[in-house]
């Protein structure tokens, strides 16, 4: 076990009520603070450089630090201007065509003291969840203010944004954080934290995240809140998902033909409160990364849940289900004379 032995510089964070949340607390200032997605974080870095900001959009998984990078590259663009020089909206609450005639036109209109050669910036998140009529709006305001205004976007898919908007962009495509990038944040906060972990606890917090550097550090900070000490069960009581261990155990058992084995396992999950959904995905997370499962044999594992995850959405979450992938799983591994009457 590695148990971290930090300098917590501000007290502990998880007993003082006025504490900012981590998430806040240690979100980049600067574009080399940003993690992961270094190619694209350099081009952003030379947009930094050379002042000249197209407008972008920055499409990605949530958590992966889109809307973060928008505002270094501004920060960096205009400095002390940052203040007067951006408008951040957030396009999922106000997404209509009057905040595009309304908010974003009287703040292109508005003049403003810049560096030289610098533009005002309008920061729309979530911009895929625009209106198509808040969007077309959007087009002719990008093109009457293009010489005084630089419109950044930040997506979940690329695609929702229409044809006109996205042929005026520079689009940049973040992908998921890799485990080790994710790894060395956790790391750096419960030094600075002073926050006790096992190794068990910083992998649980890895797996439950899928990628998203903001879900893991919410997490990180509630099991640190709710346990004072971060160990891989904390962390899934915390986070209130099956834990992987039980999971794998019934794996195992589809691997070697136990039906009754498996199916224990995943009714013991059942009887704990989890849905089918959550038992389901649980299973096509461990068994996308089980090293004991052939990689021919996790193919044709992965295909099974995955049909079974499509009937369970379409709302047949029954315990039926769940055996039946068990039973299919299980007789995968075995000779098929074994299974005739």
């Amino acid at each position: 076990m590695s148990t971290s032995k930090g300098k917590a510089t501000n007290g502990n964070a998880a007993t003082d009520p006025y504490e900012l949340p981590w998430v806040e607390k240690y979100r980049p200032k600067v574009l080399d603070d940003v993690v992961g997605n270094s190619d694209t974080i350099e081009r952003l870095k030379v947009i930094a450089r050379d002042g000249n900001c197209p407008h972008l959009i920055i499409s990605g998984l949530p958590g992966i630090g889109k809307t973060t990078s928008i505002h270094c590259l501004a920060h960096q663009l205009l400095g002390d201007a940052y203040k007067e020089g951006v408008l951040e909206l957030n396009a999922s609450d106000e997404r209509g065509i009057e905040v595009v005639r309304t908010k974003i036109k009287q703040f292109a209109q508005k003049k403003v003291t810049l560096p030289p050669g610098r533009h005002k910036i309008v920061i729309l998140d979530e911009a895929d969840s625009m209106t198509p009529g808040a969007q077309q709006a959007l087009r002719r305001t990008m093109e009457i203010f293009s010489n005084t205004t630089r419109f950044c976007l930040a997506c979940n898919m690329s695609n929702k944004i229409i044809e006109p908007i996205q042929s005026r962009c520079a689009i940049l495509r973040y992908a998921k954080l890799r485990d080790q990038e994710i790894l060395k944040r956790l790391l750096e906060i419960c030094e600075e934290e002073d926050v006790k972990y096992n190794d068990d606890g910083l992998t649980a917090l890895i797996f439950t995240s899928e990628g998203d550097m903001r879900q893991a550090i919410n997490n990180l900070q509630s099991t640190f809140s709710g346990f004072g000490f971060v160990s891989g069960d904390n962390v899934f009581k915390i986070c209130d998902q099956p834990h992987p261990i039980v999971v794998q155990a019934a794996i195992r058992s589809c691997l070697k033909g136990d039906v009754d084995e498996a199916l224990g396992k995943i009714k013991e999950l059942w009887d704990q409160g989890y849905s089918a959904v959550d038992i389901v995905v649980t299973l096509f997370r461990v068994v996308k990364t089980f090293d004991e499962v052939p990689e021919y044999t996790k193919l044709e594992f992965i295909k099974e849940i995955g049909f079974t995850h499509m009937r369970i959405l379409e709302g047949v979450g029954t315990l039926v289900q769940l055996a039946g992938l068990v039973a299919r799983l299980c007789k995968m591994n075995h000779k098929p004379e074994l299974f005739k009457v």
